[in-house]
């Protein structure tokens, strides 16, 4: 299965590395717009490989497909009613919808919960077990969601035009209420994730360090990529706001792997 693993990841790799291009550069051809709904995709997919590592086959794809199903419900009361995100609505550049949400959102969504579980998993270790570290890991990764929105958002909405909103805002006309939707539908995946960690049995511990260093590595290409869009377009507020926080995460995620003695080349190879 590991293979599999590995070629998965590395057709990532391919996929990101065409995308920076093409994507921000403006090159994607009108035949390849599938290309956006097959990114999400990917990273839904390499965050499902991080639960299945983490919890086991039956478990963690449980787990992923909770989070996508949810996640889809929380997207829908949005685009219908304007509940928890606020009133918008999706472009057709992300194909297949449900309920007038594409599906490759709800794979975005794993991938989010996955990453930020990762992080602030390691972000809070130095809080013994108990019910204090299982409140700062859940605020932490929530708000680690908001950051990850807080470059998302104002590439997709105003550059991209991936989505609409109905309403403004004072950060790049986005609605405040967006943010605080994705603080809350985080919380609530992060306060369920945590009993189910720590209650956990990882099956094979070489395959999980390999993929919690492989959602770091995600967290890095995400951020990456729309911060790069971002200058390109001259968002600056939304590079500035989010670039640092996000070196500062990476740079933290490392120098504690490196002093638990987790991070060899070999856990790390692509």
């Amino acid at each position: 299965m590991m293979k599999w693993d590995n070629v998965i990841f590395r057709l990532f790799i391919f996929w990101y590395c065409c995308g920076l291009i093409l994507v921000g550069f403006d090159l994607l051809p009108s035949f390849l717009n599938w290309a956006n709904a097959f990114f999400l995709i990917l990273c839904g997919i390499l965050g499902s490989f991080y639960f299945v590592r983490t919890f086991g086959a039956l478990r963690g794809l449980s787990i992923a497909s909770f989070i996508f199903a949810f996640s889809m419900i929380a997207e829908g009361l949005g685009v219908h009613y304007g509940l928890i995100f606020g009133k918008y609505d999706y472009s057709g550049d992300f194909g297949l919808k449900l309920a007038d949400v594409p599906i490759g959102i709800g794979f975005a969504w794993v991938m989010v919960i996955a990453v930020t579980h990762v992080l602030s998993l390691q972000m809070t270790e130095i809080i013994n077990p108990g019910i204090i570290r299982w409140v700062a890991y859940s605020l932490v990764g929530s708000l680690i969601a908001v950051l990850i929105d807080l470059i998302i958002d104002p590439v997709a909405y105003l550059v991209k035009g991936y989505w609409g909103w109905d309403g403004n805002g004072v950060y790049y006309n986005v609605p405040f209420q967006n943010f605080t939707g994705w603080f809350w539908v985080s919380l609530f995946f992060h306060a369920i994730l945590y009993p189910l960690y720590m209650r956990n049995k990882v099956p094979n511990r070489t395959s999980f360090i390999i993929w919690k260093h492989r959602m770091a590595m995600l967290f890095g290409m995400v951020m990456g990529m729309f911060i790069f869009l971002a200058l390109l377009d001259g968002l600056w507020l939304a590079v500035f706001v989010t670039s640092i926080p996000t070196l500062l995460l990476l740079i933290t995620y490392k120098k504690k792997t490196k002093q638990n003695g987790h991070a060899t080349a070999e856990e790390v190879t692509v």
